[in-house]
């Protein structure tokens, strides 16, 4: 007893000490991690003689051989990096759980600070160190595929592990899995960057560290591969198959390893499945579809009102009061959830009630349905809350509790109004399923992530039922997934179908041509046959003094007239013009999938482009402009 109180006074010393310092780093050498990376990368090229290195991999060293071997050590660090996460946020929320401050009508009165205390520390540590935004994560990852060349910052490979750890440790009621799997992406497009990749191998690389991490947090390799392929919209072929499970099969080596079998949670299906539940759980997507739209809706609505607060302090400070009186009133709120959903699945519903107020009403049945419905309502607010009040985290975990939540309400609901016994255990399980579908789009991922959870796959059809009908219910609704949807909006997502994302993702403004010569409105046909010497192009745009767009000249149209000198000072260019509609003219505004289609609606070759105000901006022409979608099809292929 004595050598446990030892153990446990020098753990809260070292961690306040840690703390201590850790403050003082920040806020005293608010560069200092992007030095430390900074000299580490220096260290290891100057030591490596990298440039021989180099030299050497690419005589000796195919192409392949190196992706596989690169995809193995990313696995490996972002499997390691999923496992010091994921033990320093259940350590430090160990060690809070130890004190308490009881109120008079119950509950603890430290959940009402500890969430303001950990969003500080994240704002504080993003404002002085990191100097920018984290965010999500994800979506962060979805642009740098689609913008960037699947480049990412360097700090990437720490800044969103240390701040979603200061937020979920002290209550942030948001997830790890995007925050960690953000840092597995920029784990493998900087190795990647180091080693001297092609672009298509560093976006390679990029997904390898995505399912890794994925891998690594649940001890689930193929849920991390179909996290990269559903959710971050990777193609799966022969060239990128390889090096994905590589990684995901590392990263869950390295997890199973240092963490034995139970790296999130785990949970043996005890109970079996009958045909006879397949209306149950067909009911059960339809309500988890729903409960995916709310969750969806909600966390936008709650996001969007922080942000128009101008004020980080009173984002701070308005977030922490709301979300610490939340987990006052309902402490399964307090961090991820996956400790109060692991008690759910083992049948402990009157763990909901631990540290609540209405502790006495725990061995109610009625009161445990309204504790889940409770639950379920509000997690969403609580997520959005800690974000929008500047705590990092993502939304893959909040689904997945929401998801269990609704699965064991849905049964637990059954069984109280008289049908058919129902599992609460496996409706909590598909619910999860069901959930995650919804709200990721991502039905493969988070089928195949409970069968490997469950170490089986006894829940198949139930699990493939539910997440069909909740895909079916939820789309009509949101097109897009959590993370998609605002990149979509500003067009700057890539997706599976890619005629879309070329057209969607190629900037215009670089395909327009301005070596177009022009000639201004009232200028005679011997101004045009000098401009056609100087000129290359058939086509003459007719612009007036102020630049607006008049109308335009064919060289073919006027090729009998110009070889009439005695007329050069008889015609004028707006006589010479050929008949245009709307069909020949489009917008600076408009989007290239506009300009193809009016490439394909007729025999035009040039489209002239003009800005809002009707002033001429160039052309484009029908040549460069499939040429360009050509160049940019083979450059985002990966085989």
């Amino acid at each position: 007893m004595v050598r446990n109180v030892l153990i446990y006074n020098i753990v809260i010393a070292e961690w306040f000490a840690f703390g201590k310092v850790a403050i003082i780093l920040i806020i005293t050498h608010e560069y200092f991690f992007s030095y430390l990376c900074d000299f580490i990368f220096h260290t290891m090229a100057s030591r490596l003689s990298y440039k021989k290195f180099h030299v050497w991999r690419l005589q000796h060293v195919s192409t392949t051989v190196t992706l596989n071997v690169v995809s193995v050590v990313v696995g490996l660090l972002a499997g390691l990096a999923a496992v010091v996460l994921k033990n320093l946020v259940f350590y430090t929320n160990k060690m809070l759980f130890q004190f308490s401050i009881p109120t008079f009508v119950g509950g603890n009165l430290l959940m009402l600070l500890y969430p303001t205390v950990g969003i500080a520390l994240t704002v504080l540590f993003v404002r002085r160190v990191i100097r920018g935004n984290i965010g999500h994560g994800i979506p962060g990852v979805l642009l740098a595929i689609s913008r960037k060349k699947g480049i990412l910052p360097r700090s990437d490979m720490f800044s969103s592990m240390v701040a979603s750890t200061l937020t979920v440790a002290f209550g942030g009621s948001v997830g790890l899995e995007a925050p960690i799997a953000s840092t597995g992406s920029a784990i493998g497009s900087n190795v990647a960057r180091w080693l001297h990749l092609q672009p298509r191998h560093i976006k390679m690389m990029l997904g390898c560290g995505a399912a890794g991490a994925i891998a690594g947090i649940f001890k689930a390799p193929l849920a991390g591969i179909l996290f990269v392929v559903e959710v971050l919209l990777f193609d799966l072929t022969s060239a990128t198959a390889i090096p994905l499970l590589l990684s995901a099969i590392s990263a869950s080596t390295v997890a199973f390893f240092l963490m034995g079998p139970d790296v999130q949670f785990a949970f043996n299906v005890k109970e079996s499945f009958h045909l006879s539940q397949i209306p149950f759980y067909a009911v059960l997507g339809v309500f988890c579809g729903l409960m995916s739209v709310y969750f969806l809706r909600t966390t936008d609505r709650v996001e969007a009102w922080f942000s128009r607060r101008s004020s980080p302090a009173v984002r701070l400070i308005v977030g922490g009061i709301i979300l610490g009186v939340m987990i006052f009133l309902f402490p399964p709120l307090f961090g991820e959830g996956y400790g109060s959903l692991s008690a759910l699945l083992d049948g402990s519903g009157e763990t909901l009630f631990m540290y609540s107020i209405f502790q006495s009403l725990s061995s109610n049945a009625w009161a445990v349905l309204a504790m889940l419905f409770v639950l379920i309502l509000l997690k969403a607010v609580a997520t959005a809350t800690t974000i929008g009040s500047g705590g990092v985290g993502g939304t893959f975990g909040p689904s997945l509790i929401v998801g269990g939540l609704c699965g064991y309400f849905f049964a637990m609901l059954s069984n109280a109004v008289g049908l058919p016994e129902q599992s609460t255990a496996n409706f909590a399980l598909v619910g999860m399923a069901g959930v995650m579908t919804g709200v990721m789009h991502a039905p493969l991922m988070a089928t195949f992530l409970i069968a490997e959870i469950t170490g089986g796959y006894a829940l198949m059809p139930p699990l493939l039922v539910t997440v069909v009908m909740s895909y079916i219910t939820v789309n009509p609704f949101e097109k897009h997934s959590i993370y998609a949807r605002k990149l979509a909006e500003h067009g700057d997502l890539l997706t599976h179908d890619k005629d879309q994302s070329a057209w969607q993702l190629m900037d215009m403004s670089k395909l327009i041509e301005t070596n177009f010569a022009v000639v201004r409105q009232g200028q005679l046909l011997r101004d045009l046959v000098n401009a056609i010497k100087d000129s290359k192009r058939n086509v003459f745009p007719v612009l007036d003094d102020d630049d607006h767009f008049v109308g335009v000249i064919h060289l073919d149209e006027v090729r009998t007239v110009m070889f009439q000198p005695e007329k050069y000072d008889v015609y004028k260019v707006e006589e010479l013009m050929t008949p245009i509609s709307d069909g020949d003219i489009v917008r600076d505004s408009d989007t290239l999938r506009d300009v193809v289609a009016k490439f394909r609606s007729g025999d035009r070759y040039n489209l002239i482009v003009l800005d809002a105000n009707d002033r001429y901006r160039g052309c484009l022409s029908r040549a460069n402009t499939f040429s360009a979608y050509r160049r940019f099809i083979s450059e985002s292929s990966e085989e």
